[in-house]
């Protein structure tokens, strides 16, 4: 066989491959040939709790992961385990660095589940920005009834053509909600992302964030984005502008955004990300009385057709690995 990372495998050789959270992925809806033709035998658990992980990858040579987090400790107590295959773009549960010294293979998954991620974006925007939860409450509260008008209100509602969209993480995700907001009418401005290399083109995010009417994020989390949106930056955008995240939770200051958001000094949020995940019940932005606010649990990648994707390239870069390739890698 070939060593721990790679080199071509004997044909017919097997991976010994563990599903440690699959029901984070599918709900009995997906079709899991394509995972089973190139891993045999495969153990697919819904969940496992951080205290079983340990004793479930013991003695896998594959470990297959979206968000159960993989140590340097059980990197380390499984000299067999050749690969690491995430069904998310982020790595961050993931030791990469033990991985690396220990020659495991680290693949994630890319531009799976865009569609479903544009789609939300653009519901949570035209909710807010139409006030969509408030009209709902409106006509349930039986005020339309009572109106006596055909046509009730009272809620502001705004056009997006012509307003401008800033967006910081431009890549797959970042450049088809570009291509939906222009076709909006919108202008969209982009921003250097913190950490990151400046771009031409491209403009500092504190520099146009007083001008931008919607911000979405789709950078990932590292050590210079934890915290991007903090009080500060809330207190340089307009007060009427709206946040969409759709990234991770640790983008956002939470605090800071309750206070924007009940101060009035932000016009709406549409968050599907927290920190951590799951929220516990009293996480600052479940809070049911902050205004504007749409909350959403994690699932603006979960269309279905985004779901049968990510497992289908899965199986591609485990396919990738028994051959000898690099499809995915992230070291």
């Amino acid at each position: 066989r070939a060593d721990r990372a790679g080199g071509r495998i004997a044909e017919g050789a097997l991976l010994k491959a563990v599903f440690l959270d699959f029901g984070t992925v599918s709900s009995g809806d997906l079709d899991t040939g394509p995972l089973e033709r190139v891993t045999p035998g495969i153990q697919l658990h819904a969940q496992t709790p951080a205290a079983e992980v340990p004793g479930r990858i013991a003695g896998m040579e594959a470990v297959f992961a979206n968000k159960s987090v993989i140590t340097r400790a059980m990197i380390a107590a499984n000299p067999q385990l050749r690969l690491i295959a995430l069904t998310a773009t982020g790595v961050d549960n993931v030791d990469l660095a033990a991985a690396r010294e220990a020659n495991v293979a680290v693949c994630n998954l890319r531009d799976y589940c865009t569609p479903s991620v544009v789609q939300h974006v653009f519901a949570l925007l035209l909710a807010l920005t139409h006030r969509l939860g408030d009209y709902q409450a409106l006509v349930r509260g039986g005020h339309w009834s009572q109106a006596g008008q055909f046509s009730v209100f009272p809620y502001p509602i705004r056009e997006l053509q012509g307003r401008i969209l800033g967006i910081v993480g431009y890549g797959a995700l970042g450049r088809a909600v570009a291509r939906v907001a222009e076709s909006f009418g919108m202008t969209v401005e982009i921003a250097n992302r913190p950490g990151g290399e400046a771009v031409v083109g491209r403009r500092n995010l504190d520099e146009i964030l007083p001008r931008l009417d919607v911000l979405s994020l789709h950078c990932p989390l590292t050590d210079a984005t934890r915290g991007l949106i903090d009080a500060a930056r809330l207190a340089r955008m307009k007060p009427d502008a709206v946040l969409i995240n759709t990234a991770r939770g640790a983008l956002v200051d939470a605090k800071a955004l309750v206070e924007a958001l009940r101060s009035g000094r932000l016009g709406g949020a549409g968050i599907d990300v927290l920190e951590p995940e799951p929220p516990p019940a009293d996480h600052p932005l479940l809070d049911p009385a902050i205004p504007n606010l749409i909350v959403t649990p994690h699932i603006a990648w979960a269309a279905r057709e985004s779901r049968q994707r990510c497992l289908d390239e899965l199986a591609l870069n485990v396919a990738s690995f028994l051959a000898g390739g690099r499809r995915n890698r992230v070291d």
